[in-house]
């Protein structure tokens, strides 16, 4: 497991749990940040933040301190995706 703000651009990733307590964390939940989702990284901007996510079907931008609270694990790909 690793932090999603760990993850490169082009990765695929599940959500396994997060970090954090109060607002922050119901936020995240709110944007479908939940155990088992899919998020694939699009890109980080020049500066390396913030960085660009497709959550579910949603595209989420989120500052890099912000993605060091969401935990996630690789995803393998299926044979049709390879």
């Amino acid at each position: 497991m690793k932090k999603l703000s760990e993850c490169a651009a082009g990765d695929r990733v599940q959500v396994v749990r997060l970090d954090g307590e109060g607002v922050f964390k119901r936020r995240l939940l709110e944007m479908g940040f939940v155990s088992g989702t899919g998020v694939e990284i699009i890109k980080y901007a020049p500066l390396k933040d913030p960085v660009e996510l497709i959550v579910g079907q949603s595209r989420i931008s989120l500052r890099v301190d912000e993605a060091c609270g969401v935990i996630v694990r690789d995803v393998e790909l299926s044979v049709e995706e390879q």
